[in-house]
């Protein structure tokens, strides 16, 4: 009798949760895709590039907002993300901008059947803001190569393009600041990113 009321009386106590009294907070995502500044391309008569796939570097292959703080330590958001890994963010971005910058006749994939001329192999390697210092950094390394028969490609250069662009309401010594306008910056940097690079490799094919 003694055990089946203690049994009944454990049953009678209302339910606790084990899990910690905390709000619930939705993880935010952000589209990584900056916009091309306006303007008349040239014709699309020049080679056919092949775009080979984006590689992170170590870091980087998180979808978390990365920022930079007054220690020079790196902190992830794991609430405020990109909607994919940011180097095939970074990949998507840069396959649309080089095929609307008109300098080349296509832009294609690893697995295309179409035979290009040259081959571009990059890296993301920064992609971040910088609060204390009210901007945003984007970086890039690449490889240029003209593509030849299967192991005789011929190198056209090498470049690192560095983009930043301003963080909204300038720097903040608190390092904090609003994901979206994180996110905004990192976006802008990327698209400065992506014009140097294409100057670069401008400057590389008309010299080959």
């Amino acid at each position: 009798m003694k055990r089946r009321a203690l049994i009944l009386s454990a049953l009678a106590l209302p339910a606790c949760s084990v899990l910690p009294d905390r709000p619930y907070q939705q993880t935010q995502r952000f589209i990584l895709a900056p916009e091309r500044p306006a303007g008349r391309p040239p014709a699309k008569r020049g080679p056919v590039l092949l775009l080979r796939t984006m590689r992170a570097a170590p870091g980087l292959d998180q979808r978390g907002l990365r920022v930079l703080g007054a220690r020079d330590d790196v902190t992830v958001d794991f609430w405020s993300e990109w909607t994919a890994p940011p180097a095939d963010l970074v990949e998507e971005a840069l396959r649309r901008w080089l095929l609307a910058s008109g300098r080349f006749s296509a832009v294609t994939a690893p697995g295309s059947r179409l035979r290009a001329d040259l081959v571009l192999e990059g890296e993301l390697t920064r992609l971040q803001a910088e609060p204390v210092q009210g901007i945003a950094r984007a970086s890039l390394s690449a490889l240029l190569l003209a593509s030849g028969s299967v192991g005789d490609n011929r190198v056209l250069g090498q470049f690192l393009a560095d983009g930043t662009a301003p963080l909204p309401g300038g720097p903040r010594a608190d390092g904090r600041m609003p994901a979206s306008d994180a996110a905004a910056a990192m976006s802008a940097a990327l698209g400065d990113a992506l014009a140097r690079l294409e100057a670069a490799l401008a400057g590389a094919i008309a010299k080959r």
